[in-house]
């Protein structure tokens, strides 16, 4: 197979003039995009109630159509899982992709139409295998297979017409047929949602394949590769599959996973590719492996807009184009998609590495959070599990914060909670419990990764002296008026200077 490299990889790099296409005329790429996607709007509900056979600009487009966040559009999406279309796109809407809750919703449903499959999702993973074999022409990719680490849900039918599954199931579900010879394992495994199970059968079918890539959250990717070692008695990664040489990661940042990666995968030339791939849309890739940024996609069915997050929650927040961003500057993302969302507010928060051509970076989120290891775990989400946590354990809760434990040799993830009690509980293990059966009940990614502690642990409760938050904002000049604890954060800065003012304290 390696004979046919050059010529797969001549094949692949033959599409790159149409990634410099928008590449290179980025503004005039994205006008083209928004008025596509107008002339569809136009013939949907939501398109008459905003007059979208009247906007001619940007400008107009901005001016007529709100900002958006999903329980705006969640009564649309509603009527369309009930058989109903041309309410957000005039197109059939047949597939959602179940991602992460709202405040208000344990799980929410994102339109995946025909255009947004094919034009976005697809063209864009096209996009990618051309952009790296532009930066690796004598790579060895296509030769071998790649290991695609799907989701934690099978694809269920709402009605006759009607399916949803995460999104990688809802690719996988759709890829065209080609795709299949170049990904392991078989579609079956690849959509089991008993995780146990599926992590089993991964490395049971796979350990004989020549797997040249990997792809997956980084947390599932780990326990993949760590059973694979146990059943083959190996040391590394390596010594399994001698061709691995690209890891394709996304999803939570993989800063505290890549020594551990290194550390298993083993000796060898690996390429570590970090994608930008929600449900939303397919948003950006490295195109540089190892490069800070990733490349922003233009010319895949998405208009992009840029909002302060200073703006977030203003009756009339202000957002920019390309042609005014900044590098190194917090922006948050809203989007207008061929999959029928109009000005939507995504949530994460994204920064510019680069101008001309256009590379971000992912910072975070709108709100506070933690997703650490793909549970997306919101400050909502912590804020009711603790009420309903201290009211089955009769406790009250004065002031907290959680922060992640990162994976190790010595076990999995985990949530430490810094919680300051007005009235401690007679069993801290009790209130861990109930804690995480909140957590559970409220955000499915949450609970998928809790799934028999393949990926996350129970939480750890550390009780913290009473006034210790209040010294800790004294500390930072930030008592008093609007400034409150972080109740949530992705990496453990807050939680070690809670900790070592605990320790200077005693």
């Amino acid at each position: 197979m390696k004979l046919l490299s050059p010529a797969i990889s001549r094949l692949a790099r033959l599409r790159h003039w149409r990634i410099g296409y928008w590449m290179y005329d980025p503004v005039g790429v994205q006008r083209e995009v928004m008025q596509d996607l107008i002339t569809h709007g136009q013939y949907t509900e939501i398109g008459r109630k905003y007059g979208m056979s009247r906007l001619f600009s940007v400008r107009d487009f901005k001016k007529a159509v709100p900002i958006h966040e999903y329980d705006d559009l969640k009564p649309y999406i509603l009527r369309l899982m009930n058989g109903e279309q041309h309410l957000l796109w005039n197109t059939p809407v047949n597939w959602f992709a179940k991602s992460s809750g709202t405040t208000s919703d344990k799980s929410k449903f994102i339109p995946i139409t025909k255009e947004s499959l094919e034009n976005c999702h697809y063209q864009a993973a096209k996009d990618v295998l051309t952009l790296y074999y532009n930066f690796n022409p004598d790579s060895d990719l296509l030769t071998g297979k790649g290991l695609v680490i799907g989701g934690s849900h099978q694809i269920s039918t709402i009605n006759d017409e009607t399916h949803y599954g995460d999104l990688s199931a809802v690719l996988l579900q759709n890829t065209p047929i080609w795709a299949n010879w170049l990904r392991t394992p078989e579609l079956s495994v690849a959509l089991m949602d008993e995780w146990e199970g599926k992590i089993e059968r991964l490395a049971q079918s796979t350990i004989q394949e020549n797997v040249t890539s990997i792809s997956g959250v980084p947390t599932w990717t780990l326990v993949l590769i760590r059973r694979i070692l146990e059943i083959t008695g190996r040391e590394t990664l390596r010594e399994v599959w001698p061709n691995l040489e690209l890891c394709i990661h996304g999803g939570v940042s993989f800063i505290p996973y890549r020594e551990q990666f290194k550390k298993l995968i083993g000796n060898g030339p690996v390429h570590y590719l970090e994608m930008y791939n929600a449900s939303e849309g397919f948003f950006a890739a490295q195109d540089q492996p190892g490069d800070e940024g990733m490349l922003l996609f233009l010319d895949h069915g998405i208009f992009y807009e840029f909002m302060d997050p200073a703006e977030y929650g203003k009756p009339d927040p202000q957002t920019i184009g390309l042609k005014e961003v900044e590098t190194g500057k917090n922006y948050a993302l809203i989007i207008s998609t061929n999959g029928g969302l109009w000005r939507y507010l995504v949530g994460d928060t994204i920064q510019f590495t680069s101008l001309f051509p256009f590379r971000i970076k992912v910072t975070g989120r709108i709100k506070h959070y933690i997703n650490a290891f793909g549970e997306e775990l919101m400050v909502d989400n912590a804020d009711r599990a603790i009420a309903l946590a201290a009211e089955k354990t009769n406790v009250v809760v004065h002031d907290y914060s959680a922060a992640p434990i990162y994976f190790s040799d010595d076990g999995n993830g985990a949530h430490e909670w810094l919680i300051e009690f007005e009235k401690e509980p007679d069993n801290l293990q009790q209130f861990a419990y109930e804690l995480d059966c909140a957590l559970k009940s409220i955000n499915s990614d949450y609970e998928a990764k809790r799934y028999k502690d393949i990926a996350l642990r129970m939480p750890l409760i550390t009780v913290m002296k009473k006034g210790i938050f209040t010294e800790w904002l004294r500390s930072k000049g930030k008592l008093g008026g609007q400034h409150k604890v972080p109740r949530l954060s992705n990496d453990r800065r807050y939680a070690d200077e809670l900790r070592a003012l605990t320790n200077s304290l005693l």
